[in-house]
């Protein structure tokens, strides 16, 4: 028996290959399906199931193109309710992997579809579970992403998942290897640990939500604490998961179109298509296309775009450093983001070269922004709500990134504003957000709140 999991930083996510006797099953598969071809290739396996742990919301599975390619069974826990052909499994029913086995365990209460899969070795004894959004490690699943108000509250979904965690988890042996969909970073929980392996008597001692002593009104009150609001983009990535979506390739060889300045130009104009530059932050800074938004490769790229584009139908136009043009465009489709148009072909240089109108973006070292400080300057810390309690300037303004839309007044038009996030990317994507909005008075504090203190600037 092999287990492999296969981690994608970006999104936090873990996809799961398991293999027996010349049979493989996937579980929670991302949109490219080529990592899991090759791996059933080189042992010589035949992928027999795509296991779904429920309809994700974070990303865009890769169930439909995978099942295509390789004849596979697509299993979804109770209660979901596919367009397309899959199996709906039942509570505790068993699959058949080689030498192992695999049972559905329906553990409702981050969605009502929510569905553990316990894997069991040769000999027949419980080995790990694949827990899906179900349970983190350090955390459980938010209870307010299938929430309908005149149906069902976020309320309602906690004391269900109360008792799928007690009933169907926790009587599991301390031993048993607990793999999750996701890690620390995932806007799929609140309290995860940065490990994505465990055992699960390790996080019954550790994980607040495990507590053997844990009322029900306690779990419920707990769970539903704190929860900031979902991404924009999320319920658009469960429609498709549920639904169906574009093949991976059509979406690929369309993104990557190359398109000379003039055939960019004119398609950004005609389409209403955001130009979206996906370079580094400080090439961003030394000169882009004006009203461009930046959100870098080499950062938290998907679910930044996912948060902040939102709309998964919105047309994108690349401006991307040579080479990682499929790179881009397929990051984009792991969250739904089908629709690129294409790149611009030569980058900047030929949209320079081509006389086209280049734009800047004021940025200056933390020692400079100190002697800033001594006048009366407006400054916007841009990070989460915890990195801001945990320590800030006490004169800035907080105005998070992922709701930057909802404090456009707070920026004076005429008077510069001074940014600042934990290193300096998400700083940079709130500036191209501003300046695209026509707040063009922004200025990067480079090395973000990390060169603030080494600065010698006093934090609260």
């Amino acid at each position: 028996m092999k287990v492999e999991q296969i981690y994608t930083g970006c999104l936090s996510h873990g996809a799961y290959y398991i293999e027996s006797a010349g049979e493989a099953a996937i579980i929670d598969p991302l949109r490219e399906t080529n990592p899991y071809l090759e791996r059933a290739k080189n042992d010589n396996a035949k992928i027999k199931y795509i296991f779904e742990t429920h309809f994700h919301a974070d990303f865009v599975s890769g169930h439909l193109t995978l099942a295509e390619q390789t004849g596979a069974s697509i299993i979804f826990g109770p209660h979901a309710n596919p367009s397309f052909d899959a199996i709906v499994a039942k509570d505790e029913e068993v699959y058949k992997l080689g030498n192992v086995t695999i049972t559905a365990l329906h553990t409702p209460g981050h969605t009502m579809e929510s569905t553990t899969y316990l894997l069991k070795d040769e000999n027949g004894k419980d080995y790990a579970i694949f827990s899906g959004d179900t349970l983190f490690l350090g955390d459980v699943g938010r209870p307010d992403l299938a929430q309908k108000s005149d149906e069902i509250t976020q309320e309602d979904l906690a004391d269900i998942l109360f008792d799928s965690l007690r009933n169907k988890i926790m009587p599991l042996a301390d031993d048993v290897i607990v793999y999750p969909a996701h890690g620390a970073g995932s806007a799929c929980g609140k309290n995860m640990m940065k490990e994505t392996v465990d055992t699960l008597g390790n996080q019954k001692r550790m994980n607040y939500a495990l507590r053997a002593d844990m009322t029900r009104e306690e779990f419920i009150k707990e769970v539903t604490e704190g929860l900031a609001p979902p991404p924009l983009y999320f319920p658009m990535n469960v429609k498709m998961n549920r639904e169906g979506y574009t093949a991976f390739d059509e979406v690929i060889s369309r993104g990557i179109t190359p398109l000379d300045p003039e055939t960019f130009e004119r398609i950004a104009n005609e389409t209403g298509a955001i130009v979206l530059d996906v370079r580094n932050q400080v090439e961003f800074i030394d000169g882009h296309i004006p009203r461009s938004i930046f959100i870098g490769l080499d950062g938290g790229f998907a679910p930044w775009v996912g948060a902040l584009l939102a709309d998964v139908e919105q047309k994108i136009l690349l401006v991307v450093s040579p080479g990682r043009e499929e790179e881009a465009v397929t990051r984009l489709s792991r969250v739904g983001f089908d629709r690129t148009l294409g790149y611009l072909l030569g980058g900047i240089d030929a949209w320079k070269e081509a006389g086209k109108e280049i734009d800047t973006l004021e940025s200056i070292a933390a020692e400079t922004f100190k002697e800033k400080l001594e006048s009366n300057i407006n400054v916007f810390d841009v990070r989460n709500d915890g990195e801001y309690s945990n320590g800030r300037l006490s004169s800035a303004e907080h105005t998070p990134l992922a709701f930057l839309n909802q404090y456009l007044k707070a920026f004076p038009e005429k008077e510069k504003s001074y940014l600042y996030c934990a290193g300096g990317y998400r700083s940079v994507i709130a500036a191209s957000i501003l300046k695209s909005r026509g707040i063009h008075n922004v200025v990067n504090v480079a090395g973000g709140f990390a060169a603030i203190k080494n600065a010698g600037i006093p934090v609260s």
